[in-house]
């Protein structure tokens, strides 16, 4: 490999979220001419009874994605490695944020070596990374500002806050997906800012190469009204998906993806479906079924400075 190493502190977790978020997009592409190490999401608070959701459900999940430890789940790229570092998320003292900021370090800068990763580029897309990357020898810092993170519900606003403050000052270069943040804080980044808006895998998404309709699609009637994706309760608004499949009787109401918030009152619904998430690489099948496309986000700020890839996709499926 003749390119620079790369790491990247990935907003999600790849064994659990959709490969469609722009950090594994890029990386995978990254992979072709240079040796990539993704870290899955360290994330920014612990799960808590009364403000997450689902609680048991994350952190059973997230303790089988540290079990797989390193892995390359690509064969067709045999550059590409993922690692779910073993995390401790006390990130509500300042003396748990710095033994668990030591902690990860570790095992990636072991990791790294093991690799042969010499000064590489870091690619950072969480800000909690941050303290995790100031004590790895790296080349280039890049802040892949992918959303306002200070603004999601169950962080340390003051403490995210701060994080993202410090990248604005030291990060390298600082890309957004959103025009409308990078406006908001080009006086803090300057000439170091970029706006990389989403691609699509169009032939992913082709509408005439999707493959056979699935098996748990083929017994819901036409027309057919849907949504792929996240179904987090501070990004979708489930009381409107409610008043749709109320006032729309006749009408199927699909949602493809993995339900975070209680569900049971649209579930009773006669013409409403959770088929629950599914492969990236099957999502096209079931999104080119669908007749028309929903994005039913709640209004806030969290979605006002985000850039939905899902848009792109819809288009590329050709669906209303």
């Amino acid at each position: 490999m003749t390119e620079r190493p790369l790491i990247c502190f990935a907003g999600q977790d790849w064994w659990y979220h959709n490969r469609a978020h722009s950090d594994f997009q890029l990386m995978t592409r990254a992979a072709r001419t240079r040796r990539v190490l993704v870290i899955n999401s360290i994330g920014m608070r612990m799960p808590r009874p009364g403000k997450s959701s689902n609680v048991l459900r994350k952190i059973m999940r997230k303790l089988r994605s540290t079990a797989k430890l390193l892995r390359r789940p690509l064969p067709e790229l045999p550059n590409y490695y993922v690692m779910s570092p073993i995390v401790i998320p006390t990130y509500g003292s300042p003396l748990g944020r710095r033994f668990s900021a030591w902690w990860t370090r570790l095992q990636v800068r072991m990791v790294a070596k093991y690799l042969g990763m010499r000064d590489p580029d870091v690619f950072l897309t969480v800000p909690t990374a941050l303290p995790v990357v100031k004590g790895i020898p790296h080349h280039k810092m890049i802040y892949n500002r992918s959303d306002k993170h200070s603004e999601f519900g169950e962080a340390d606003h003051d403490h995210i806050r701060a994080l993202e403050e410090e990248l604005f000052a030291t990060a390298d270069r600082v890309v957004y997906v959103n025009n409308t943040l990078l406006e908001e804080e080009r006086d803090r980044t300057g000439d170091r800012s970029y706006l990389l808006d989403h691609g699509v895998a169009v032939d992913l998404f082709d509408p005439e190469h999707v493959g056979e309709e699935p098996l748990d699609l083929r017994d819901i009637p036409h027309p057919r009204i849907g949504f792929f994706g996240s179904l987090r309760p501070h990004l979708v608004d489930f009381d409107l998906l409610s008043h749709l499949a109320d006032k729309l009787p006749d009408a199927q109401l699909v949602l493809i993806g993995d339900p975070q918030a209680s569900t049971a009152d649209l579930a009773n619904r006669p013409n409403f479906h959770i088929l629950g998430f599914k492969d990236y690489r099957e999502v096209p099948s079931y999104g080119a079924r669908l007749d028309v496309a929903l994005m039913p986000y709640r209004v806030n700020d969290w979605i006002r400075y985000s850039n939905p890839i899902k848009l792109k996709e819809y288009l590329a499926l050709g669906l209303p």
